[in-house]
């Protein structure tokens, strides 16, 4: 997500969210932090959502953000058509204010001249923009690769790219994600031998997992199946909702007669039917990890069945990637994945392309986006190869502004703020003390303890205590009598002393007794009565 601000005015370019890492226990997805929009009267100032194309990485936070912005959502047909589905989905739609346009026209939003040109990604109908400001011409170039031979036959528009370098660039904003790949990413059009190698030897159902959005994967799918006159089913809400909207905008060409409903698939010959899943990430509660488990209300893996990973795992997701794989092989499956055959190739730009950008715009400054700082760090050592002097170039994270003028850049110090966790129902009510929290109690369990006492000190009765997670049940008696102990001990010091007893006191002394006998730290509760 990225604010574009001149005088009274803003511009908004995606709104994505992020996969929460191993250590954010219970997050269910991370939202970007645009407090910098809620503060003074920048809410006011907000002209439009610009979104570069319809994968969740820059739509996801749309539901929460148009909570708080009120400003119209620009995007091509097919991005506009999966953003109206998720505002449906989250009760919203009727609040925003959707404008489609195409690449190649001409906006007119405030202050700023805003072109979107045509980019090749994994997912149809993707741009990134050309914004004249009254500083000057920045280019973000959203998700990208030089892809010449694209499923949908539309490679990117060079032509703009090298008329806006001829007007003169003041930033360009660029896409880091694969900075540390060497050479060209391979076209999508690579994977259809790498898909038909696999139709033409499976014995029996194909079971394809991806992403819900990636359209092309579908496509590429879909040739195989009607090659080796294979009919084609879809399970999960996400991708019926993606594949109906993209045929129904036509985007995805599906002849009628491939398709058939998944009660129908269940019951042909496995040699005949290959199936679209989503959980390429090993999400649990997707269809794919349902299938891993045993867990599916109408589809279980069997012996002969070729399970298609056609994804490449998130940073941090491998763990619940490899894990399902393991499941699948468990039940019988055969399972593919990037590592051991070519069903997948990456949406991102490589090292070579992104010379190749950079060369074909040469930007007065450069500001590497998309991707982790090691990304954005190597990024940055590419254009200072190119030419780009060290000063010209801003490596920046999160919550960064910078400031533009027609001859000067200058980073300013990076605001407050940080994650945004989505938890549930909430959104930011939970931050990383309570997610350390969750951590402890992963770690270690929790012992809790009320403790009844009398004003004058003196306790009554026996503490009543119970614990999770920290010890097996044949030595709990032995910990909980120490622990029994201890609280006396405190009480009584307590009354000699003539203080009152607090719930800290007794904390601070049971997490003494707990980690000299365990070695570990849970999270201690008391109350006292």
């Amino acid at each position: 997500m990225t604010a574009i601000e001149y005088g009274d005015d803003i511009l908004i370019v995606d709104a994505g969210v992020m996969f929460p890492e191993n250590d954010m226990l219970g997050i269910d997805l991370i939202i970007p932090d645009y407090h910098y929009l809620m503060e003074g009267d920048r809410l006011s100032k907000v002209r439009a959502i610009l979104i570069t194309h319809g994968h969740e990485d820059h739509i996801g936070a749309l539901p929460h953000l148009v909570d708080d912005i009120v400003a119209p959502i620009y995007g091509t047909p097919l991005t506009l058509g999966l953003i109206e589905n998720k505002l449906r989905e989250s009760k919203h739609l009727h609040e925003v204010e959707l404008i489609s346009f195409r690449a190649g026209e001409v906006l007119q939003i405030g202050p700023f001249k805003v072109e979107p040109f045509h980019v090749a990604h994994s997912i149809p109908d993707c741009v990134g923009f050309g914004i004249t400001t009254p500083a000057g011409l920045i280019v973000h170039t959203g998700d990208y690769k030089f892809d010449h031979t694209p499923i949908d036959g539309w490679p990117p528009d060079f032509a703009k790219l090298a008329e806006f370098s001829q007007r003169g660039v003041l930033a360009l904003l660029a896409d880091s994600t694969n900075a540390d790949r060497p050479g060209w990413t391979e076209s999508e059009m690579d994977l259809l031998k790498g898909f038909e190698d696999v139709f033409r030897h499976a014995p029996g159902r194909i079971i394809v997992a991806t992403f819900a959005s990636l359209i092309s994967r579908v496509q590429i799918a879909a040739a195989s199946a009607i090659k080796f006159n294979r009919k084609m089913a879809i399970a999960g809400r996400s991708m019926r909702d993606a594949v109906k909207i993209a045929r129904k905008l036509g985007y995805l060409e599906l002849p009628d007669d491939l398709l058939v409903d998944l009660g129908v698939a269940v019951k042909m010959p496995a040699n005949e039917v290959i199936i679209m899943v989503t959980g390429s990430q090993g999400e649990p509660s997707a269809v794919l990890g349902r299938l891993a488990r045993g867990q599916h209300n109408q589809l279980s893996i069997q012996e002969g069945d070729t399970v298609i990973f056609s994804a490449h795992p998130i940073p941090g997701n491998e763990e619940l990637i490899y894990r399902t794989i393991n499941q699948l092989y468990r039940r019988g499956a055969t399972v593919l994945y990037d590592r051991i055959a070519k069903i997948h190739v990456s949406g991102h730009a490589s090292r070579e392309e992104m010379k190749l950008l950079i060369n074909l715009i040469r930007p007065l400054f450069l500001i590497p986006i998309h991707g982790e700082l090691r990304h954005l760090k190597l990024h940055a050592e590419m254009g200072k190869a190119l030419g780009i002097p060290d000063e010209r170039i801003a490596v920046v994270e999160n919550g960064t502004p910078i400031d533009l003028t027609p001859y000067s850049m200058t980073v300013r110090d990076r605001l407050p703020g940080g994650y945004v966790f989505v938890d549930g129902a909430g959104v930011g009510d939970i931050g990383w003390a309570e997610v350390r929290d969750r951590d402890r109690l992963a770690q270690a369990g929790y012992f809790f303890a009320v403790v009844h006492a009398t004003g004058r000190g003196e306790m009554i009765g026996k503490p009543q205590m119970s614990t999770r997670g920290l010890i097996n049940e044949k030595e709990q008696d032995d910990l909980l009598k120490g622990a029994e102990e201890t609280i006396v001990r405190v009480v009584r010091e307590a009354a000699a002393a003539g203080r009152e007893l607090t719930a800290g006191q007794v904390e601070a002394a049971l997490n003494r007794y707990i980690y000299d006998e365990t070695r570990k730290r849970p999270v201690i509760e008391v109350v006292v009565v």
